[in-house]
């Protein structure tokens, strides 16, 4: 897999917000929206909104041309498929049929190009860009991923209420929540405050 420095910030409908880091660039573009429960998250409204977030580091793909209708409508296609296999994978479940189609489908089209720049120092992507190219390379990325050496590491969150999903990149691999700052200190107050309700309950041992 091509090495990216992934991440996004995520935004709560109901305030807040918080650095996500999925471990994979076709992971973050899983959680830009979605349908049913997940509708009130979306955040490609609009082609032009497809097209700022692919022009985001670290895939920073410029389109020369303009995000189309029909290449949005596209985009949450696989962007379905993509959170579908992932949990699939996290669930240790075969794959829905559907989501590899389509995930293969999009991958078949010209991927983005790299280009060296005439310092020769520098990359970017050969136009024309279009967000065709984008889709491609992010479901190549996530080919490589399925059938890589951490398709093994692709989870769920820990929390019971928490769907994302993200690949455990760490040594270890031992990463059980979407973000610490988030699930994870949720889960130490929680903890605590169990713990502290046992200490009170429980008698001393000095006691009649």
């Amino acid at each position: 897999m091509r090495a990216y420095a992934t991440g996004r910030v995520l935004h709560d409908p109901k305030g807040g917000s918080f650095r996500f880091d999925a471990g994979a660039l076709c992971l973050d573009f899983a959680h830009t929206g979605g349908e049913g429960q997940y509708a009130i998250f979306e955040t490609l409204h609009q082609p032009a909104d497809l097209g700022e977030w692919l022009a985001q580091p670290p895939l920073a793909a410029i389109m020369t041309v303009p995000v189309s209708a029909d290449e949005l409508t596209e985009a949450k296609t696989l962007r379905r498929a993509i959170w579908d296999a992932a949990h699939a994978r996290a669930a240790h479940d075969p794959l829905p049929s559907g989501a590899v189609a389509t995930i293969n489908r999009t991958a078949a089209a010209t991927p983005l190009t790299p280009e060296l720049a005439a310092d020769a120092t520098t990359a970017g992507w050969a136009p024309p860009v279009r967000a065709t190219q984008a889709l491609s390379t992010l479901a190549r990325e996530m080919i490589e991923l399925l059938s890589g050496p951490f398709s093994g590491r692709i989870r769920e969150c820990a929390s019971d209420n928490c769907p994302l999903v993200f690949v455990d990149t760490s040594r270890p691999g031992a990463r059980r929540w979407c973000a610490m700052e988030r699930c994870g200190n949720r889960h130490k107050v929680r903890a605590l405050r169990a713990r502290q309700a046992t200490s009170v309950r429980e008698p001393s041992p000095i006691e009649p």
